[in-house]
């Protein structure tokens, strides 16, 4: 399957729901949604953001409709596009912001219209239906790319600046990830406790220090087995394990499947073709 929609009531959507394929996920009402076992509350008209594997639990307030746009990374890929939508590492593949976002109802409308039509274009399936589909999929992206940056830039505008030890752990984390993959290193990097780096971290991000120095080498992960024809072998030694086993355990931990069932089932993104 290089795309589909699927549709559900949210009282019929699978307990523990992960995939393969990028996730675009549009519904609306009240309740909780976690991705990768963090919890994020919701209201309105909402929209959500999955990288292969991540996996999604939702409990909902009310038994809403629920629209879910899968597609593979060989049918659209958003490393190639990304220049155009700016959703790497908005919407997709950032650990760091909410995978989500809160509608506008006109916006949320809109969307589920585009889905539709991509249906419409699945079904016909005449010669230009890719082409037109992969344009409606760059538009969604497009639409919650810039409803996304005007959020962020707003939220930095209005409230209270971030704290400044949180920030620095961010940046810490960014440079440091491959080799300093333990909480005490960060703590002392920055002169404070492992208690209140974590109190810190955890009220800036929603998530301790550990478990994003864990996002932080899963992510890259699955950005060296998508996005180039590095071995596993290559990849673990290059984020600072020494035993290719070790990493292809820790990565399963995480994912649910070893690295070489990941990039089985991912593939391997034309970028990296595009590059040899």
């Amino acid at each position: 399957m290089e795309i589909k929609i699927l549709s559900y009531r949210i009282s019929d959507f699978p307990s523990h729901f992960t995939t393969e394929n990028y996730s675009v996920v549009l519904w609306k009402g009240s309740g909780v949604f976690s991705v990768d076992d963090i919890n994020y509350s919701y209201k309105g008209y909402n929209i959500l953001f999955l990288s292969p594997y991540q996996k999604l639990k939702l409990v909902s307030e009310t038994d809403e409709n629920i629209d879910v746009l899968l597609f593979h990374g060989d049918f659209y890929c958003i490393e190639y596009h990304k220049e155009e939508v700016a959703c790497n590492g908005l919407l997709f593949n950032n650990i760091y912001l909410n995978p989500g976002i809160e509608l506008s109802k006109e916006n949320y409308e809109y969307i589920l219209e585009l889905f539709n039509h991509i249906k419409k274009e699945e079904t016909e399936n005449h010669q230009f239906s890719q082409s037109i589909i992969k344009t409606y999929i760059q538009l969604i992206l497009a639409i919650c790319s810039k409803q996304k940056s005007g959020i962020e830039n707003t939220s930095v505008i209005n409230e209270k600046l971030p704290n400044k030890n949180a920030v620095e752990f961010q940046k810490l984390l960014e440079i440091n990830f491959k080799n300093e993959k333990e909480l005490s290193f960060y703590s002392d990097q920055l002169n404070i406790t492992n208690n209140t780096l974590s109190k810190v971290v955890k009220k800036e991000f929603s998530k301790t220090p550990t478990q994003l120095i864990n996002e932080r080498i899963i992510l890259e992960s699955k950005k060296l087995l998508h996005l180039t024809y590095r071995s596993i072998k290559e990849i673990a030694s290059e984020l600072g394990f020494d035993d290719e086993f070790y990493f292809s355990r820790y990565f399963k931990k995480a994912m649910g499947c070893s690295p070489k069932q990941y990039r089985e089932k991912v593939g391997i993104s034309v970028v990296a073709k595009m590059s040899m």
